[in-house]
Formats: C-alpha cells, sequence, structure tokens
C-alpha cells in the first residue's frame, strides 16, 4: 500500500486532537447542571466546581442563594435583602454581596457569607446597581453603576467601605474580575469594548475587547482572564480571553444571553443564569485543557479522529484591521519603514498645509517624535527598519533626489538617486536597496519607467519596469520586489513583479487605483490597502493572483509608502484627507487542511 511517507519520504505524526495557539484557545464550553431557579443580574464568585450564586430578578427581586459542587446546585440560606442589578464576590465559604435594586430603591446594603449563613455589615457610601464588583469578604472593590451613572469606586477593608481612585469611564452593566490590588473591569453600556486595569491604587485603559457589550460575565485575573456573553443589542454567545495585553476570540458559549454571571479562573469557568428572554437557570463550564498540541508555523501533522480524518498544517488564516494609536502629527504621502511594531514615518503634508520633516517612531503602542529629516518633503519612498533606514527622493516644490538615511537617532543626507522622482515604490535595506517607478517632473506626464538598486553607497540604474506610472505601491527587496497600482489610468491596476533581473507583468487588481498603501515580504506575499478615490479596499496577494480581505475602518489614499512590515503584520499610517489614524493589520497563524481522507 502506497502511503504518505512512501510518496514524500518523509513521516507525518498520527494525533486524535488538533493544535491550537495557546491553552485558551483549547478551551470549549459544556453543559453543567441547571439553577434551582432560573434569574438573571445575580452575582456569584467561587471555583468551577466550588461556587456560589446570589440575588437576581426572576422576577421578583430574589433573595435565594445557591451553591455549585460541581454537577448540581443546592439551595442554601436566603440573602437578608432581596435584590437585583447586584454584585459580590467570593467562595462558597467565604461570600460578599454588596448594592442593587429592591424593586422599589437602589441599595447600598452589603451581606457576608460564612458557609452557612449571611450577615449585614458596613452599607456602601453611595447606593447603586449595576455596578462592578470582584474580590473576597474581607477585600472587595465596588465600582460605578447607576442610577443615576455613578462614577464612585469603593474598597472594602472587612469592616467599613472607603471611596478610593475613580474609573476612568463611568458606566454601568459592565463586570470585572480580581483582586483589590490587581482588577480589570470591562464592557458596560451602551456596548462598551473598554476595559481598565486596577493596581491597587489607579485605573489604566488597556486594549479594548473585540466585541463591545453590556450584560456581560468575566472570571479569572488580571493576566489570564475570560469574559463571554452580554448584549450588543441583541444577546451575545461570545468569549474572550485576555492574556496580560491583548483580548483574543475563543469558543462560543452554546446559549446566548445577558444579564449573567461569572466565576472560576480563565481557564476553568463558569457561566450561570442571565435573561434570553426567558430567565435563564443554564449553568456552563468553560474548561481550557492542561496539555495541548501547540502550534509550530509549518508543522505538518494527521489528525486520526474518525470525525475529522484530514492531513492538516499550520500556516496562516485571514488577516485583519484594528485600531492603532494615532500619530501626534495628522499629514498624508510620508515616507514609512520599519515593522508593525518598531516603524518609522518621516515627511509629508500637514493640514497647514505645509511640507514637513517631521518624524516619528511607533514600539507597537505608541508614535513618538524623533529626530527631524534635512529636508521637509513628499511623496517619498522608505525602506530599511526603525534604526537603519534610506527615505529617498520626494518633492518639495520641484521633484527631488534627494536620499537621507537614519541611524537610529539622526539623519545624513548621502548618495542622490540617478533620476530624482516622487511617487515612487521602494523596498529593502540600507545596504540592498530598490526604487522604481515614480514622477521625474513637478507636472503630470512624467511618469518613471526606471529601476534603480542601493548597495550602501551608490545607485545603479537596472532593468526597467514594462509600463512607466506614478503614485505606486511597491515594496520588498533587491531580489523579489512587487509594484502596483498608479496612473496613468491604464495602470491603475497593473501589478510587475521583480526576480532581481528583470519585471514581469502579473495578475491585475480586483480594485482599480492610485497612490495606495502597499506592504511585503516578497513578490509572492503582498498586501495592498486604500487608495484613490478613497478606498477602503484590501487584497492580498500570492505570487500570481489578488484576493480582496478585510477592508481598512477609514478609507484613504496617500498611506505612508512603501516598506512598513509584510503582508502578515503591517500598518497604515496618516493618509488623505489628512489624518493622524493608523491602523494595524495582523494574521494570525491558523490550522490549514491539505487533503482529506474522508473524501
Amino acid at each position: 500500500m502506497t502511503t504518505y511517507k512512501g510518496i514524500k519520504g518523509l513521516g507525518v505524526q498520527s494525533v486524535t486532537t488538533d493544535a491550537v495557539a495557546d491553552q485558551m484557545s483549547g478551551g470549549t464550553w459544556a453543559s453543567g447542571g441547571d439553577l434551582n431557579q432560573a434569574r438573571n443580574a445575580a452575582a456569584a464568585g467561587g471555583t468551577q466546581t466550588a461556587s456560589i450564586f446570589f440575588g437576581g430578578l426572576e422576577p421578583p427581586p430574589s433573595a435565594k442563594a445557591e451553591t455549585y459542587d460541581g454537577s448540581s446546585w443546592t439551595e442554601v440560606g436566603d440573602l437578608n435583602q432581596a435584590r437585583y442589578a447586584t454584585a459580590g464576590d467570593g467562595t462558597s465559604t467565604a461570600s460578599i454581596c454588596f448594592a442593587g435594586y429592591t424593586g422599589t430603591a437602589y441599595t447600598g446594603v452589603a451581606e457576608t457569607w460564612d458557609g452557612s449563613s449571611w450577615t449585614e455589615v458596613g452599607d456602601l457610601n453611595t447606593a447603586r446597581g449595576g455596578l462592578i464588583g470582584f474580590g473576597t469578604s474581607t477585600a472587595a472593590i465596588a465600582a460605578s453603576g447607576e442610577h443615576p451613572l455613578k462614577s464612585e469606586v469603593e474598597q472594602w477593608n472587612g469592616s467599613a467601605w472607603s471611596e478610593i481612585a475613580e474609573l476612568n469611564t463611568d458606566r454601568h452593566s459592565a463586570d470585572g474580575t480580581g483582586t483589590t490590588t490587581a482588577g480589570i473591569a470591562v464592557g458596560g453600556d451602551p456596548n462598551r469594548a473598554i476595559a481598565e486595569t486596577w493596581n491597587g491604587s489607579a485605573w489604566t485603559e488597556v486594549a479594548d475587547l473585540n466585541t463591545g457589550r453590556s450584560g456581560l460575565g468575566s472570571s479569572g485575573t488580571t493576566t489570564e482572564g475570560l469574559v463571554f456573553a452580554g448584549t450588543t443589542g441583541s444577546n451575545s454567545v461570545t468569549t474572550e480571553s485576555w492574556n496580560g495585553s491583548a483580548w483574543s476570540e475563543q469558543n462560543d458559549l452554546s446559549t446566548a444571553r445577558r444579564s449573567l454571571s461569572g466565576a472560576g479562573t480563565g481557564v476553568s469557568a463558569l457561566a450561570i443564569g442571565g435573561l434570553g428572554p426567558p430567565q435563564k437557570a443554564d449553568t456552563e463550564e468553560f474548561t481550557a485543557p492542561a496539555t495541548i498540541r501547540q502550534f509550530d508555523l509549518g508543522d505538518i501533522y494527521y489528525n486520526a479522529d474518525p470525525s475529522s480524518g484530514v492531513l492538516k498544517y499550520v500556516g496562516y488564516g485571514t488577516g485583519a484591521w484594528a485600531s492603532g494609536v494615532n500619530l501626534n502629527q495628522a499629514r498624508d504621502q510620508m515616507g514609512g519603514a520599519g515593522t508593525n511594531t518598531a516603524a518609522i514615518a518621516a515627511g509629508g503634508d500637514d493640514p497647514s498645509p505645509a511640507h514637513t520633516a517631521k518624524s516619528e517612531e511607533y514600539n507597537g503602542s505608541a508614535w513618538a517624535e524623533g529626530d527631524d529629516m534635512n529636508q521637509a518633503r513628499v511623496q517619498i519612498g522608505g525602506l530599511g527598519t526603525q534604526t537603519a533606514a534610506l527615505f529617498v527622493s520626494g518633492a518639495t516644490t520641484a521633484v527631488q533626489d534627494t536620499v537621507e538615511q537614519y541611524n537610529g537617532s539622526s539623519w545624513t543626507e548621502t548618495t542622490e538617486l540617478n533620476t530624482g522622482r516622487r511617487s515612487l515604490g521602494s523596498g529593502g535595506t540600507t545596504t540592498a536597496g530598490i526604487v522604481f517607478a515614480g514622477d521625474n517632473t513637478s507636472d503630470p506626464g512624467g511618469e518613471e519607467i526606471k529601476t534603480e538598486t542601493w548597495d550602501g553607497s551608490s545607485w545603479t540604474e537596472t532593468a526597467d519596469m514594462n509600463s512607466a506610472r506614478r503614485l505606486v505601491a511597491g515594496s520588498g527587496t533587491t531580489t523579489s520586489a512587487i509594484v502596483f497600482g498608479g496612473i496613468p489610468n491604464p495602470s491603475r491596476a497593473l501589478t510587475e513583479v521583480w526576480d532581481g533581473s528583470s519585471w514581469t507583468e502579473t495578475g491585475d487588481l480586483n480594485t482599480v487605483r492610485e497612490d495606495p498603501g502597499g506592504a511585503a515580504g516578497s513578490n509572492t506575499a503582498a498586501l495592498c490597502f486604500g487608495g484613490n478615490p478613497q478606498v477602503a479596499n484590501t487584497e492580498l496577494f500570492n505570487g500570481s493572483s489578488w484576493t480582496e480581505v478585510a477592508d481598512l475602518a477609514t478609507g484613504r489614499s496617500g498611506i505612508a509608502h512603501n516598506d512598513i512590515g509584510d503582508s502578515i503584520n503591517t500598518l497604515a499610517v496618516g493618509g488623505t484627507p489628512d489624518t493622524a489614524a493608523t491602523e494595524e493589520w495582523t494574521t494570525a497563524k491558523a490550522l490549514q487542511t491539505l487533503a482529506s481522507t474522508n473524501a
């Protein structure tokens, strides 16, 4: 019998579970035991196998409390005060419940649970409902809420509540998890995506949820957390995990709902009750496996599970744009170089309008002003890295042949281009660079066909492109480059690839455009985004043809050229009309199918 190993000359591991990106990505939801009394807007605390759920709306407002042993719920002692839109946390033997709505008034009453009964303790300073609550029976946080909208945050020390630093954004119907020294508050009405962390003295905004929502549930810590369900206008099943710096979508809940409660950890959680409508008694259990098969790019294996029966490999999935941090100075038609986490953008036109020499550097989370170029100009070609870049040619009132080199702190003029030009394509490094196309006059009609390569000290003319044009995008290396788009009109969808000695025409763009942004690791994997007339379209090139993928949030042209990142991770920086907006393109690793044995 012929085997894959016999055909290909290599062994392929046979497994029964697929690889995952991380532990949380291997997590799934499963049905747990139903509550004895369906209700929503309650509070909960504890672990997946030892939790407590209290208060809520049946209707009427409820005083009921139930404990969970990992399989079933048991009714225990009632709260002293029936209420919903309440908050609290703790364990199945030591919890705290505070605030809420009694049906006639908002309350600040707090009660603690000792494993057998509830005892009233010190009231909150500000009565409210729909608030965030987390902590323990002796050290808890009560934040924000309503009615009306409240900004106060209070801390419980086991005997009294005291006001502390307020959240940056007031909200209600949000949720939170953690301790009095390390907590996180997420979401809220109206469909907020905002997340803030608490370090014991101050709140700090961190990365937004992928899906803004209110009435959600949460569990875990500030470094390994989970949020789930809620409402975006309609009830949600969406689950997201938090790793201390970013949110990632995970497997969905089975039942869409809002105003539910969460308990447990980030890798072992409960989603309890909620509102469909009707009232929900459902409990779902999220469990992430302790042992996983980790994604390893290029890894090939055979999944022998009868329901799968496919040969798979770890490649890349579908990319998407997300909002990044704005430039300090709005502008268009600047040059760019580097990567998505270490980029530089310089020159361009600001809204004055005026040509600028300003440069800014991006570290993945913020732009910082750097040293100015020696010459202010627009429509510049950029190549290299954040600490070793060339910014080539461009225009002032006339086309320039100026080339400036950046060493991470200052700019130095170096050898000029043989043919000065603006709106050109560029790529490579400060020791092996390439530029092509452009406009060699101050007026339309000077479309350029020439290609020049850089060896670290001088420029050399090499083989011409097939079609002269300007307002192009392109990038790559001296042996593998790509150019696309531009004008005059017949060239607006045209693509050419460079193999180190000559240019070859290949598949056209799907959307004709001039002055797009662009990024590519090589002439086999490129990205085209934006362009005139103010399009948001993004297209991915696979070496022969273009495929439309996720659009930019904002259609624009004049995005920083030309070589920031690659087709997997890049930035769209600035653009026309003059904007400071930055968008980040990322592509996650994902499983791909090579072949199926079930066919």
